[in-house]
């Protein structure tokens, strides 16, 4: 018989790699009416600006003054945007967000000027800034009658 020579195989650990956790994004609204919303988006010390603007025969969405997404016609114009930030020129990587506006005229602002009732900033893993009617508090339903008093007409009932 020949000699067999038996190596022992060595079994290669793998290594965890420690992945960075990313800093979250962070978004603000800085200017709300009724045809224009303006939120400022920071991220790793970057900032952008994302705009959504209505005109009379389409709406847009700018990111730092170029044109994203744009919906033309009378009726039925798009209200959910996707935009990815940060992805090479391949379209690889990068940070996925939706923008959803309602348009409709908010009714219950008494202060004066008109503004759209809500709009929404979505990342993966939650919502990053919301106003009015897309904001999920909104959603919320009182438990009590009391409750309801307070969320619809700012009193309080028979504490």
């Amino acid at each position: 018989l020949p000699d067999i020579d038996v190596k022992k195989k060595k079994k290669k650990r793998k290594k965890k790699k420690n992945k960075k956790k990313e800093p979250p994004m962070h978004a603000e609204l800085v200017r709300l009416g009724l045809h224009e919303v303006d939120i400022k988006i920071t991220k790793d010390e970057r900032m952008h600006v994302l705009q959504w603007r209505r005109n009379l025969l389409w709406d847009e969405v700018l990111l730092d003054g170029k044109r994203q997404a744009h919906s033309g016609g009378f009726f039925g114009r798009e209200k959910v945007y996707g935009l990815v930030f940060g992805a090479d020129s391949e379209g690889r990587g990068g940070d996925q967000v939706m923008l959803i506006v309602d348009p409709n005229t908010e009714y219950g602002n008494w202060g004066g000027a008109q503004r759209i009732s809500g709009v929404r900033l979505e990342a993966k893993d939650g919502p990053v800034v919301s106003y009015g009617t897309l904001d999920p508090q909104s959603l919320e339903k009182p438990a009590t009658f009391a409750d309801w008093m307070k969320k619809t007409m700012g009193m309080e009932w028979g504490s």
